[in-house]
């Protein structure tokens, strides 16, 4: 503005009589505070903190008892005879609108006072569509008010007020994410499964990726919002002359994958600074063509968000074999640590550790001590030597197995996970993945998942959900056929050496040898093994024979002519994973041999099926994170057929995360068993449970609440059941006690 102007401005001013002035102000004051109350939930896990916090306080402990459900939207875009499915959307509301993505990426604009559909945006133009997406991103600028989100490979814009289509963003409205890999465009296939976040006029962008070999590098962009121009590119595998190249072997940037951030980032709009959570190295379960550290795998990275250059990092697990990504964004925090009020972040995990670092330096506020790990028994691998272990806060989700922490539903079912636990390997957290089998807690599902955690400043606690239930792994040589024949035949080669004499060529057995045939009808195949490892009777150990060749043996006794449809399913990503990169075969024999696990994310379980460990499987935690201590720690859901009399619940799985209100609840669904799903809340202070309501299939995704009208809604996605396959958007409020 001119002097001129600015002087016209100011006479204008002095004519307007005080009392009309004040009330101007008054109205400007009060229509903004408005618009912020209308958009306490308007970014994906509530603002760019990623705090899951709503400073609503309409519903609280008080009233909470008096919910009911406002509204259901149920998705209608399911195919006929189409499977249940599951939206892990998180709803956001922007002056009075919800937006929201379905389990087959369409997006809805929805009225959020009563769940009456504006409008819908099919990007797959009523093709069958699909693919997790966990919401979408919101922008402004004046009038131009966008929806963005990706489905499929693409990044779409529609207008935010009619759901139509942008056309001078990208290429008529979308931008194909496939364009700034490494690989052939026309090969590749890059889904990101969680929503970017705003930084000015750029959305910057992670993404999803194959976990096997072969894979894309997860790379890290920002696109102009306006124009859908890919802005900045950071490789989270670095390049030649990039911070962190030495941490693999020299040409690894031309062939890894991986090290993704596909569960979102937080954002802090002060300092210009955006926060990734890093995933693993592909392949996620061996590293023998990836040595080295591994730099930024399972890395907490702050970038400058308006060029994508590296600032710090902090590596919470070297050279991952365990596939332990950090699974939901940053929680950005402060807190009083020695007296001092300090910016943070606080990384949740899948092993079930807090990593509470300085914002600006990355630095540890709490003591992290760097610890001696189990050693790898896989040929070509060579595991990092010591893995980080903070002091405190102390770990929330359950890090150690006992023989006496095994589940005893009966004398037989204890026995049976006793033989297989002793059989197979297990050294602790970081026991690697082993020829012979592992067990490991918490596992890949274990701790927390991209539900993160939920912080309330006030207090300085956080809100986090532990799953605790052991996974198991069992390494395979990959061979082609060509090779070493399928494992059927170098099954049979082992039982003609072995076996043959006593059990005969039929596998009939005679008088003293008992007969193998019809093997499958009677015994698991991890019964065998146990069997085969320990001997008994006549039978003496032939632990050291079927070392690694485990599944040859089994192949052959339980007449598996051929290769698991697992494994063949792996071969074929691999391959076509491969195709996609133009430098593969200069690189595939820096890996002469590859494994897989071939019970990818396996559970340990007992011979029904049920957990192989003593409950609670699941509990809901309240740390204060100004003193690294915890307030409470309860089970979170139940199985009633597996809780003892007189004890807790047994706590239950699952992949969402709490909210947490300063109407002093933390919100958050809970299975309670077959065909019994619960949403509920609890008081933020004591964990004590306050309410809860049965609906018809589990949430899947983080609840929101927001104000519309003058009301607090609390908007949860649920999966979808018979009557309606699609799912359901959830949506409660105070009974109106007028009606």
């Amino acid at each position: 503005m001119n002097k001129a102007n600015m002087l016209l401005k100011n006479k204008l001013i002095k004519k307007i009589p005080l009392g009309l002035f004040l009330f101007f102000i008054l109205l400007y004051a009060g229509c903004q505070m408005a618009k912020q109350q209308s958009r306490t939930w308007s970014t994906y896990k509530a603002d760019a903190n990623s705090s899951s916090f709503s400073p609503l306080k309409q519903v609280n402990k008080l009233n909470v008892t008096d919910l009911e459900l406002a509204w259901t939207f149920p998705y209608q875009d399911a195919p006929p005879g189409a499977k249940t499915s599951r939206s892990e959307a998180n709803p956001i509301v922007i002056d009075g609108v919800m937006f929201i993505s379905s389990a087959r990426n369409r997006i809805y604009g929805i009225n959020a006072s009563n769940g009456k559909q504006i409008w819908s945006f099919d990007p797959f133009n009523g093709g069958l569509g699909g693919g997790y997406s966990r919401g979408v991103t919101y922008w402004e600028d004046g009038n131009d008010k966008r929806i963005l989100f990706t489905a499929g490979n693409h990044l779409f814009a529609v207008d935010a007020r009619s759901g139509k289509l942008i056309l001078s963003f990208g290429q008529n409205g979308k931008v194909n994410l496939n364009f700034g890999m490494r690989g052939d465009p026309d090969k590749i296939f890059v889904a990101p499964t969680s929503p970017g976040i705003i930084y000015k006029d750029l959305l910057i962008l992670g993404t999803s990726v194959s976990e096997l070999y072969g894979a894309e590098p997860g790379y890290q962009r920002a696109y102009n919002v306006k124009t859908g121009k890919l802005v900045w590119t950071f490789h989270t595998i670095p390049h030649p002359g990039e911070f962190g190249y030495d941490t693999w072997p020299k040409d690894a940037w031309k062939y890894s994958g991986g090290v993704n951030d596909w569960s979102g980032m937080s954002l802090d709009e002060k300092r210009g600074m955006v926060f990734l959570a890093l995933g693993s190295p592909s392949y996620d379960f061996y590293g023998g063509d990836r040595k080295g550290q591994n730099l930024f795998g399972n890395s907490v990275v702050a970038l400058d968000a308006q060029t994508g250059k590296y600032i710090w990092h902090f590596q919470t697990i070297h050279h991952d074999l365990w596939d332990y990504d950090l699974s939901a964004p940053p929680n950005l925090v402060s807190v009083v640590h020695d007296g001092k009020k300090i910016d943070a972040v606080a990384q949740t995990s899948k092993i079930g550790f807090i990593y509470l670092l300085n914002r600006e330096t990355g630095e540890p506020l709490f003591p992290i001590e760097e610890r001696p790990v189990p050693a790898s028994d896989v040929p070509g691998e060579e595991a990092w030597p010591t893995q980080p272990f903070p002091l405190k806060p102390k770990p929330y989700a359950r890090q150690h197995i006992s023989l006496d922490d095994l589940s005893n539903f009966s004398k037989d079912s204890n026995d049976e996970l006793l033989k297989r636990f002793k059989s197979i390997r297990y050294e602790g957290l970081f026991t690697p993945p082993s020829l012979r089998g592992n067990v490991n807690l918490p596992g890949t599902s274990g701790g927390s998942n991209w539900g993160g955690g939920a912080f309330d400043q006030a207090s300085g606690i956080i809100y986090v959900r532990a799953t605790n239930t052991p996974g198991v792994s069992l390494m395979k040589k990959m061979e082609s056929e060509n090779e070493s024949g399928t494992p059927f035949t170098r099954g049979k080669a082992l039982y003609a050496t072995y076996c043959q004499a006593c059990h005969g060529i039929d596998k009939n057995g005679d008088a003293d040898y008992p007969s193998l045939a019809g093997l499958k009808s009677r015994m698991t195949e991890e019964e065998v093994l146990i069997k085969i490892r320990g001997g008994g009777g006549r039978m003496p150990s032939f632990a050291n024979i079927i070392a690694g060749k485990e599944e040859a043996i089994i192949s052959f006794l339980f007449n598996n002519d051929s290769q698991s449809a697992r494994e063949i399913n792996f071969m074929k990503e691999i391959a076509k994973s491969e195709s996609a990169n133009k430098d593969a075969d200069k690189f595939k024999l820096s890996t002469p041999v590859r494994y897989l696990d071939v019970l990818s994310n396996g559970k340990f379980r007992d011979v029904e099926g049920r957990y192989g460990i003593k409950p609670p499987w699941t509990t809901l935690n309240a740390i204060n994170l100004n003193t690294g201590d915890y307030e409470w720690s309860i089970p979170l859901g139940n199985y009633p057929h597996l809780q003892e009399k007189g004890e807790p619940e047994t706590g239950s799985e699952g992949n969402t995360g709490p909210i947490v209100t300063a109407g002093g609840l933390v919100f958050i669904g809970a299975n309670m068993g077959a065909n019994n799903f619960k949403f509920r809340a609890y008081d933020k202070d004591s964990g004590e449970l306050l309410w809860d309501t049965q609906i018809p299939a589990n949430t899947t995704s983080n609840a929101s609440t927001y104000l519309s009208g003058k009301k607090q809604y609390i908007a949860v996605s649920v999966a979808g059941d018979l009557t309606n396959p699609a799912g359901y958007i959830m949506v409660y409020a105070l009974f109106d006690k007028k009606k």
